[in-house]
């Protein structure tokens, strides 16, 4: 590889320090370079001459990358790669790098974690206290564990993960997932059902989907139509999987009764959001992939992955790896 070449850049990240990318791109003998970038301009501008870039939320669209004719692969932090135009990539023989199991368990047990909330009525209970109050009226009905049915909408990594600590707290656990038909049963033990029979039977829904250009605005309310009145939704997966308008239609109604958001349409949340007036509605900043394990996971591995690539290198994680293959065989 050209000497000029060996530089990989950071577009943008807001965890508050990259030395542990730098680490991993001295070890491979390249040099970093971390930007802030917002935009397609800033994003050409300073990776003209890169091999690979590491991105959070800057976009590379096909203007990017038909900007950047040197490069050989993009990384995001994280799972999803909604960034990154996919086919402009594939057909520039770019390869396009993610972490997918980086934050199994960190994403499932946040998901867990405010789906208990929701089912207790703690989001409810704690503001009640907070004004004074101990009343029960605003909670009621809770049910016990046993006796409700935890719905997982999607059962990838952490959808099954998701839905193994479901299943240990005693719940009754059901999922879906268009890799499986209705009355099969995933090899961690889910229970399979069709999409509407999910949405028509649970006491609780988490979702975790990819967005894609099939789930955006999934959950729509179409869907919520569908739910059983009083339900309660956890997404940690990503914001444009679920209409937020709809959302806050069936809150108005009492469909929902109680939503757990991580993730957001609009991130961050603006403070005047109509979610915020809603006592059974429990939000976090983005952070169900957060443990101290998996940042530094994530962090190594991603910049590992970009620069593999570079180097030739074998490669779990290239999202466009069928892709490429037929791009290549295309050329023979």
């Amino acid at each position: 590889m050209q000497q000029q070449r060996r530089r990989v850049v950071i577009t943008d990240c807001d965890h508050g320090s990259v030395d542990i990318e730098r680490e991993v791109a001295a070890r491979y003998g390249y040099d970093l370079e971390f930007a802030e970038c917002t935009s397609e301009e800033d994003v050409i501008a300073i990776a003209a001459d890169a091999a690979a870039i590491l991105t959070q939320y800057a976009p590379v669209t096909e203007t990017v990358l038909s900007r950047l004719p040197g490069l050989v692969a993009v990384g995001r932090y994280g799972v999803g790669v909604d960034t990154v135009d996919l086919d402009a990539a594939s057909a520039r023989g770019v390869a396009v790098c993610n972490v997918p199991d980086y934050g199994t368990e960190d994403v499932s047990d946040h998901a867990i974690a405010h789906a208990l909330g929701l089912l207790r009525g703690l989001p409810a209970l704690d503001k009640g206290v907070r004004r004074g109050s101990a009343d029960l009226a605003p909670v009621r009905p809770l049910h016990r564990f046993s006796a409700s049915t935890f719905a997982v909408y999607g059962l990838g990594l952490i959808g099954e993960a998701t839905a193994r600590k479901a299943r240990a707290l005693g719940f009754r656990v059901i999922g879906t997932d268009p890799r499986y038909a209705a009355g099969d049963i995933t090899l961690d033990g889910t229970d399979v059902v069709a999409p509407d029979e999910l949405l028509a039977q649970a006491d609780l829904i988490s979702l975790h989907l990819p967005l894609i250009a099939q789930t955006r605005h999934l959950i729509d309310d179409a869907a919520f139509a569908r739910m059983r009145p009083g339900v309660k939704i956890v997404n940690t997966c990503r914001g444009g999987v679920m209409q937020t308008e709809a959302l806050v239609r069936a809150l108005d109604s009492g469909v929902v009764a109680a939503a757990a958001l991580d993730v957001f349409e609009e991130e961050p949340l603006p403070l005047t959001h109509p979610l915020h007036r809603f006592e059974q509605v429990m939000l976090s900043p983005h952070a169900a992939w957060y443990s101290e394990e998996s940042f530094v996971e994530l962090k190594r591995r991603a910049m590992e992955h970009i620069l593999d690539v570079c180097e030739g290198r074998p490669v779990a994680y290239v999202v466009n790896q069928a892709d490429l293959r037929a791009r290549d065989l295309e050329r023979i």
